[in-house]
């Protein structure tokens, strides 16, 4: 149906002038694809001897994926389709397979909670899709199997190539098989160019405003109080309720939780927990922040982690500390999410 195609190619030209730019060399490709998956997806799904290929849209930080896959999924017509950004999803799955009563023989556990979470949808985009956790490897691979199998197109973005994934050398081999699949089953689009769209001077998106107005700070009492904060005292400490475990906060205060960073980064936390404090709090401060390099690869990825999720939820970020970028180790396979913690830590105001 070519009308369908030409009218998406229209789609991403409007949605690029309203933002201030044009598409960039590098994005023709993936606009193009995502312009011909539109007239596939207009067809009736019965004249289809199989779905549409599926789509694992990469490249580096600020290459506009987010925007490419977004402009795609508002100019497909409504109903049957969802979007949701990986952490959610994955948290949520996570909790569907593991509930009191649910299945626990293998694949049926995750067809289960999938029917739960994207019920008869014909186009799933997921955004930030990673692999990093070993202990997620299987569920992670379970679920591209399922998606893959049913009759549900995947669009999907990432900072990685589909073989960068799980980048840890101890763990990589466990998820080559997914690896493989992945490269199979899906059109990989790589959208890596010069342009990096964050230095474009384009509005920011409403959503994040609250993150905006978060704080990079050096440690000190003085400090502090110039920004309205004090120092946690001895008797604020208590424990805060996560995702299935309860956390050493230093304090509570109304819609303000305050951690130390190793209580919250060098300790077995993850981004349920992180979620799971972005659904309460609108505000998160992090104190005792050293440099990154000091830090532990796990507490390097959770910190990002942190970050991602305090943006992407519009939490008001406060950093107390060192600067946490300062002297990154040179092993990309470490610090390739840093790139993208980095861009949204430029978001927020620096102190001194």
């Amino acid at each position: 149906m070519p009308q369908h195609e030409q009218a998406m190619r229209r789609h991403f030209q409007q949605a690029a002038a309203r933002s201030g730019f044009s598409v960039a060399p590098a994005q023709e490709a993936a606009v193009e694809r995502l312009a011909r998956l539109a007239a596939e997806l207009a067809r009736p799904a019965w004249t289809f001897p199989r779905p549409p290929r599926d789509l694992y849209v990469w490249g580096p930080v600020g290459r506009g994926k987010s925007w490419l896959v977004d402009t795609f999924y508002d100019g497909l017509p409504t109903g049957r389709k969802r979007r949701l950004h990986f952490h959610d999803f994955f948290r949520r799955l996570h909790d569907g397979v593991n509930r009191p009563g649910a299945r626990h023989d293998g694949q049926s556990a995750v067809d289960g909670a999938l029917d739960e979470l994207i019920g008869d949808s014909r186009v799933l985009v997921f955004d930030e899709f990673h692999a990093h956790d070993a202990g997620d490897a299987m569920l992670i691979a379970r679920l591209f199997r399922t998606l893959l199998d049913r009759r549900i197109t995947l669009v999907t973005t990432s900072n990685y190539p589909p073989a960068g994934l799980m980048p840890d050398p101890l763990y990589h081999h466990l998820f080559e098989p997914t690896i493989e699949l992945i490269e199979e089953r899906m059109d990989v689009l790589d959208v890596t160019g010069p342009v990096d769209f964050r230095r474009l001077a384009v509005p920011r998106p409403q959503a994040r405003r609250r993150f905006a107005t978060g704080l990079c700070l050096p440690p000190g009492d003085t400090v502090l109080e110039a920004r309205g904060l004090t120092a946690p005292a001895p008797a604020e400490a208590t424990a805060v309720q996560a995702h299935l475990r309860q956390l050493p906060a230093r304090a509570v205060r109304r819609d303000l939780v305050w951690f130390a960073f190793d209580a919250l980064c060098e300790a077995a936390t993850g981004v349920p927990d992180y979620l799971a404090l972005a659904e309460r709090f609108g505000t998160l401060v992090l104190d005792g922040l050293p440099p990154l390099a000091e830090a532990s690869a796990d507490a390097r990825q959770r910190f990002a982690n942190v970050v991602d999720v305090a943006c992407d939820r519009d939490v008001r970020l406060v950093l107390i500390g060192a600067d946490p970028l300062a002297a990154l180790p040179a092993d990309r396979a470490l610090t390739r999410d840093l790139d993208r913690t980095a861009s949204r830590l430029a978001m927020l105001q620096r102190g001194t």
